[in-house]
């Protein structure tokens, strides 16, 4: 027997080797029996007599709790410590909570995973496992397959634990001593003082990145990507031009082309929408806004703008233009006339007929008949 043996590990070439020997060595009693694998073992667990790990249900009841903590403190603050009712919806609206009721649950479950598998089933903080400074540690997370019988109370018996193993059928034995073990001041002392080296390196050295690169903008692959500008030339197309021309035959979706060339063709078109109140609103809006201060507000000629203006409007009013069908007036807005540019690209098709609707009832009311005073 020795005082000074933590196990003695023997190992083994194959999984089912190692669930064959793991009951005669049970069987002789001379002390803990534990396995070391490089991946898990299905049976292991109950060859070596281990329980089922309560780990499953401690993240269970810890999410429950999470889930209960978040509703409770959730009511308590809209419904009772600071109720205000928002969007109509009750004080206690528990469909709001649920985002937070997750978010919490998965904290207290995830925290009690982590902490629940290393201080209570891993038996943590003991760094100092003497299978970690074994030689068989390294086939172990390989690809050999280790069955340790531990000491438990008494010393253990070296020579009947290397007996029993061998005789199970291990290839390799070897004695593990006790590797003496932090206490937990020490353990505490020295992984505070690593934090803090840690700290202080890192500020230091950001310090030092900050003060030789004071302007440094971070993600810069997204700023600096290839793209095709399309004011600049382009060696990519023939024509040497970033910005290409449609495809021959393309055509814009919800938009027909243009094809009339002269308002004698134009002087067919007739106006599409009904002279309702709300054509004739729509087309005085546009005719305020794009044809008034060169027109006049009554559509006479008479701009708004100074003597620097060169250009001379058209009267409206002109009996030549009040015998224009409908279609001259449209193609002239199209295709502009004169010192008067198209304004095809500002205006919507129904703004332009508007716009011709309005011009009419411009018309009519600076030449009125006398059945308009019936």
């Amino acid at each position: 027997m020795s005082d000074g043996v933590f196990a003695v590990v023997g190992l083994f070439d194959s999984a089912e080797e190692l669930l064959q020997a793991i009951p005669p060595v049970r069987a002789r009693k001379l002390g803990r029996v534990e396995a070391y694998t490089p991946y898990p073992v299905h049976g292991i667990d109950a060859a070596l007599g281990l329980r089922r790990s309560p780990l499953a249900g401690m993240v269970l009841a810890a999410g429950m709790l999470g889930a209960v903590t978040a509703l409770f403190f959730q009511w308590w603050m809209t419904a009772v410590d600071y109720p205000i009712v928002v969007g109509g919806k009750a004080l206690f609206s528990w469909q709001a909570f649920v985002p937070i009721m997750f978010e919490v649950t998965v904290l207290f479950a995830t925290f009690t995973a982590g902490l629940g598998m290393l201080f209570l089933m891993n038996r943590l903080p003991f760094f100092g496992h003497p299978l970690l400074t074994s030689k068989a540690i390294a086939a172990v997370t390989r690809d050999k397959f280790g069955l340790a019988i531990e000491a438990e109370g008494e010393a253990l018996d070296v020579e009947a634990a290397k007996t029993a193993l061998a005789t199970a059928g291990a290839t390799a034995l070897e004695v593990l001593p006790f590797q003496r073990e932090l206490a937990p001041l020490q353990f505490m002392t020295r992984t505070a003082m690593g934090i803090f080296a840690s700290c202080v390196v890192a500020g230091y050295a950001m310090y030092w990145v900050i003060k030789l690169f004071p302007v440094l903008p971070p993600m810069v692959h997204m700023e600096d990507q290839p793209k095709l500008n399309p004011q600049k030339a382009s060696a990519f197309f023939k024509d040497g031009h970033g910005m290409q021309l449609p495809v021959d035959g393309t055509v814009v979706r919800g938009h027909l082309p243009y094809l009339i060339a002269t308002q004698e063709e134009a002087a067919g078109l007739a106006n599409p929408l009904p002279r309702t109140q709300p054509v004739l609103q729509e087309g005085r809006t546009v005719y305020n806004q794009h044809c008034a201060v060169c027109h006049g507000l009554l559509g006479t000629g008479t701009p708004t703008l100074t003597s620097a203006y060169g250009a001379k409007p058209a009267n409206l009013q002109a009996q030549t233009i009040r015998d224009y069908p409908d279609g001259k007036i449209y193609h002239v807005i199209m295709k502009g006339k004169n010192a008067m540019p198209s304004y095809a690209a500002d205006l919507t098709e129904e703004e332009r007929w508007a716009v011709v609707h309005y011009v009419r009832v411009l018309q009519r009311a600076q030449n009125a008949r006398d059945e308009d005073f019936q």
